[in-house]
């Protein structure tokens, strides 16, 4: 009851807090998406550079997240900047092994095919290759966009916006209701994310892997 009452007298910060919470967070997948897709294709077509970004992709989503902040405050300073590029680079890594699996899992017969009717290779890739891997890639992109909304909550330590700064005030100053009003948001955010971006990945599949995928469950 307590709680409720609450949320009714703090519900204009709450909600300034989830707007900032879902702004930081779309910007940073949204950066992140316009590296890791480019990267994927790049490493899919000169394979002498997937093991090392690869590489250094997996060894930056080792780092501990509040290491990472840590050591990029003295470089970047405070508030948003250090926290949309902790978000960017952990988001990489399923983004660009998505984006690669994608496109290594074509046909190879359906690229012969598009190469025997005279397609140039950007017309390959635009119109075959990733259509068909779009599935594939929107997955990635959906691990990255629903971890990321946990990991900006984290962005409060380093004097970010969002709705971490509820939850670390209200660990500070010991309220359990405002650490609740930070808390409870950012999870309902966090699973309507997977929501709309499962929708997203179920619209962008081919018609022609949506029956494949029915025959399957009906045997």
């Amino acid at each position: 009851m307590h709680f409720f009452t609450y949320i009714s007298k703090n519900i204009g910060d709450i909600l300034l807090r989830t707007l900032e919470h879902i702004q930081l967070t779309l910007f940073s997948i949204g950066i992140a998406v316009l590296i890791g897709v480019p990267l994927g294709i790049l490493i899919s077509y000169i394979v002498q550079l997937k093991k090392p970004v690869l590489g250094f992709a997996n060894v930056m989503q080792a780092v501990p997240s509040i290491a990472l902040l840590g050591f990029l405050v003295p470089f970047l300073g405070i508030g948003e900047k250090p926290a949309v590029f902790m978000v960017v680079v952990y988001s990489l890594l399923p983004i660009i092994k998505n984006t690669v699996t994608g496109l290594a899992g074509i046909n190879p017969q359906t690229l012969e095919a598009a190469k025997g009717i005279g397609m140039t290779r950007f017309q390959i890739l635009a119109k075959i290759k990733l259509p068909l891997a779009l599935p594939v890639i929107m997955a990635g992109i959906r691990i990255s966009a629903v971890t990321s909304v946990g990991l900006v909550t984290l962005a409060a330590f380093i004097g970010a916006a969002g709705l971490g700064y509820l939850i670390y005030s209200g660990i500070r100053t010991v309220n359990t209701y405002q650490i609740l009003a930070g808390a409870a948001p950012a999870c309902m955010l966090a699973l309507f994310v997977d929501f709309a971006a499962a929708l997203v990945e179920k619209a962008v599949t081919p018609v022609c892997f949506k029956e494949i995928k029915k025959r399957r469950v009906q045997a």
